[in-house]
């Protein structure tokens, strides 16, 4: 499994952006999908999932309500909506493969900075 992130970039706070996630190496609908993320001298964290058919999705409290997860089955891709943003969504952030207990595959992660 391959996992490509892109997406990330420069956006003032208050402002959107759009991550996207290609997955290739496998069968998409045999995995939920993730998004984690990584501050600065900070641990990874977890952000959103989402199960195979997208239609149970989990949230972290920070997020909730500004970020929305969504995939496309048909394209192998999963997408991080993220709205209203703020300095303290500045991260890498990943997505990744598996289920809903672990994820066991990773993209590279793609930078997001919010100014403020």
């Amino acid at each position: 499994v391959q996992l490509q992130a892109s997406g990330g970039g420069l956006v003032q706070a208050g402002g959107s952006l759009s991550l996207s996630c290609a997955f290739s190496g496998g069968t998409f609908t045999s995995y939920a999908m993730a998004w984690f993320r990584q501050a600065p001298n900070k641990a990874r964290e977890f952000v959103s999932d989402c199960n195979w058919s997208g239609h149970t999705t989990h949230y972290a409290d920070s997020v909730k309500g500004r970020f929305t997860i969504v995939r496309d089955n048909a394209k192998n891709m999963v997408y991080l909506q993220m709205d209203s943003l703020k300095p303290e969504d500045t991260a890498v952030y990943y997505c990744a493969a598996g289920n809903f207990s672990a994820y066991g595959y990773w993209g590279q992660g793609t930078q997001v900075t919010v100014s403020s």
